[in-house]
């Protein structure tokens, strides 16, 4: 694909709203381009957090897989949890993907899929706190129905990185109204 091409087709993030959202009632939510953005500053944060305690990371190669993570949506959209029981989101972004960026891409997100490297775990583990973030900001503003995104919270203490950031998770928690 040639570059303008993706950059036009890569703003489609930009217009496209997390489904998830306004499927529980939140009218004008985020769009998976803010979603990304902030994502990847987590990532950026988390990752100089981990390098300086000791942990081995590629944080460039990180930052590309949280660039790219949600970038397959720009074709297939974000895709409800509730929808994704009749189909595979992962493999319909990993196509849309290998179409729109080619290999070294796909690679990188495979990492963050499978959560196969420290960068890909980063990633996920940003990726979701990103989620709880927004919920709880929707929640101050008076918005209710969002236990299910919380359970993303018990995910997070799973992973290996919950050892240097749970108490990040912990007082994030804390802060529900």
């Amino acid at each position: 694909m040639e570059l303008l091409e993706l950059f036009l087709e890569a703003g489609n993030l930009k217009k496209l709203r997390r489904t998830g959202w306004l499927l529980r009632g939140i009218p004008n939510p985020e769009s998976i381009a803010d979603h990304s953005f902030r994502t990847a500053l987590i990532t950026l944060f988390l990752g100089e957090e981990l390098r300086r305690r000791g942990v081995d990371l590629d944080l460039e190669r990180a930052l590309k897989i949280a660039l790219i993570h949600d970038l397959g949506e720009a074709r297939i959209t974000d895709i409800p949890l509730p929808a994704q029981k009749y189909f595979n989101k992962v493999e319909g972004e990993r196509k849309a993907l290998a179409e729109m960026v080619g290999s070294e891409y796909l690679a990188l997100f495979d990492e963050y899929e499978q959560e196969s490297t420290t960068e890909g775990k980063l990633v996920k583990f940003a990726d979701r706190l990103e989620m709880l973030l927004q919920a709880l900001e929707y929640e101050k503003a008076g918005f209710r129905g969002l236990e299910e995104f919380w359970k993303t919270a018990e995910k997070l203490k799973e992973s290996e990185l919950y050892g240097y950031f749970g108490g990040l998770v912990e007082k994030l928690t804390s802060l529900r109204p």
